[in-house]
């Protein structure tokens, strides 16, 4: 393989090196080489690399989208999304090129990252307060940016440090790789990215085993005075089940290091059936995904409420999807959704605008009404979504969606928005209040290019 095995499962198993590259290293049986796994929600769908290379293999990836939610913000800004920014507008989500180099047993990758996630992802990370050197304009257009070493042991072992993709939810940072656009909370609400150290041991070609040593829990700095740790567990006995657990735990609260974050996430999917000469339906495949975690110590009382040692903090979420792909594959159609449950809210995306409560990188400046996240308070929440795919090759996708997302307390950006009265950041804010509501409906449609 040209990468070794490189990027053996991005969030949770995108990577070029599972079944796209050639050989350069002889080793065991390569990992997860002895079946078709693009079927799987969060993998590279491809067969073959386009761009593929002796010492280079070059990725690109297109990614734009035109929502419109059916309240229709004053200021096309939307919030609670990681996928989506702007309302009623065409919006550029993606652009990413670059690629992953392998000579001998050196290995790299190196991935760029413009348009609108270059801000919607960092924004989210709190570590880039502490210190100087402005963390969050020094990474933002970088998804990927990694070196390390294979060694030829077992069915190989990767060591690797920089940025990777996180492999926490399930869905892929990548909307190519996913079955649906707007990721249900259980994955829009987990990290996108780490910064750190792994090591990918290849036990067989049917088991991955990978420790993480990381600045945080999607962080480019370190909140407090030690990294977090964490690691996944992947299984693909047979070429139609996959199962995996990713877990974590660190201290990822400013100024509280006592107080300990625990995540375990856990998925399986399942390809129940498959006629690749079928006339009508070709495939059917199902994902599961449940989360939990919690945060404890320093004023918080992990899945309990205490009258001394502070109010309940954890996360416990689901999400189930279904897919059926047609018309010999080129049209895929999925139905899905789940649920949040997130006391203490310490994992919510939260709302931007004159609703936002996250401290300015150099002024600590937050919104003249930030949405509350303290200790005890409610978030609950529910989703569902179907999806209809076009797919005349394995490197372009047409995709429209609709989905409805809920939760218990105003959230989602109303008509009024969350920026001025006339929506324009130029105008004065006045008496303005953010209007937030509790539910919303919103169509999307996407052009997705991988190569």
């Amino acid at each position: 393989m040209s990468l070794f095995f490189a990027n053996a499962e991005e969030k949770p198993v995108t990577a070029p090196a599972d079944t796209l590259a050639k050989d350069t290293v002889k080793t065991k049986s390569e990992p997860f080489a002895f079946g078709d796994f693009t079927w799987l929600n969060g993998n590279d769908r491809r067969h073959k690399a386009l761009l593929d290379t002796k010492y280079f293999t070059g990725r690109f990836l297109f990614d734009m989208n035109y929502t419109a939610s059916n309240h229709n913000p004053v200021d096309h800004t939307v919030v609670g999304s990681t996928a989506l920014a702007r309302d009623h507008e065409f919006e550029i989500s993606t652009i990413a090129f670059g690629g992953d180099f392998h000579y001998d047993n050196i290995r790299a990758s190196l991935l760029t990252q413009f348009g609108t996630r270059s801000t919607v992802v960092p924004r989210n990370d709190l570590s880039v307060t502490r210190g100087q050197f402005d963390l969050s304009t020094a990474y933002r257009y970088l998804s990927e940016a990694n070196a390390g070493y294979h060694f030829n042991a077992l069915h190989g072992i990767n060591v690797d440090a920089g940025l990777f993709m996180s492999y926490v939810g399930l869905f892929s940072y990548y909307n190519a790789e996913n079955w649906a656009y707007q990721p249900s909370f259980t994955s829009d609400n987990t990290p996108w990215f780490f910064n750190g150290i792994r090591v990918q041991i290849f036990v067989s070609d049917k088991l991955k085993i990978e420790p993480w040593l990381i600045n945080g829990w999607q962080s480019y700095g370190m909140f407090n005075s030690r990294p977090g740790i964490g690691g996944q567990i992947l299984w693909r006995p047979v070429e139609w089940f996959q199962g995996l657990t990713n877990n974590y735990y660190g201290a990822d609260t400013q100024d509280k290091p006592g107080r300990k974050r625990f995540h375990s996430d856990n998925s399986i999917e399942v390809r129940y059936y498959n006629n690749p000469k079928g006339k009508f339906i070709t495939r059917a495949a199902f994902s599961m995904t449940g989360d939990i975690g919690n945060e404890s110590g320093a004023g918080v009382n992990g899945f309990s409420s205490d009258p001394i040692k502070g109010p309940a903090q954890y996360f416990a979420s689901g999400m189930v999807y279904h897919r059926l792909w047609l018309d010999g594959g080129h049209i895929g159609w999925t139905v899905g959704g789940g649920f949040i449950n997130n006391p203490g809210r310490y994992l919510v995306l939260y709302p931007t605008g004159d609703a936002n409560p996250i401290p300015a990188v150099n002024t600590g400046a937050v919104g003249t009404h930030p949405f509350s996240a303290n200790p005890g308070d409610s978030f609950k929440g529910y989703d569902y979504s179907t999806t209809l795919d076009f797919m005349p090759n394995d490197y372009l996708t047409f995709r429209i969606e609709l989905v409805h997302r809920h939760v218990n307390v105003p959230y989602f950006a109303g008509h009024g928005g969350v920026t001025s009265p006339d929506g324009y950041n130029t105008t004065p804010v006045g008496d303005f209040e953010p209007d937030l509501v509790k539910s919303e409906t919103r169509f999307i449609g996407a052009l997705l290019v991988r190569f």
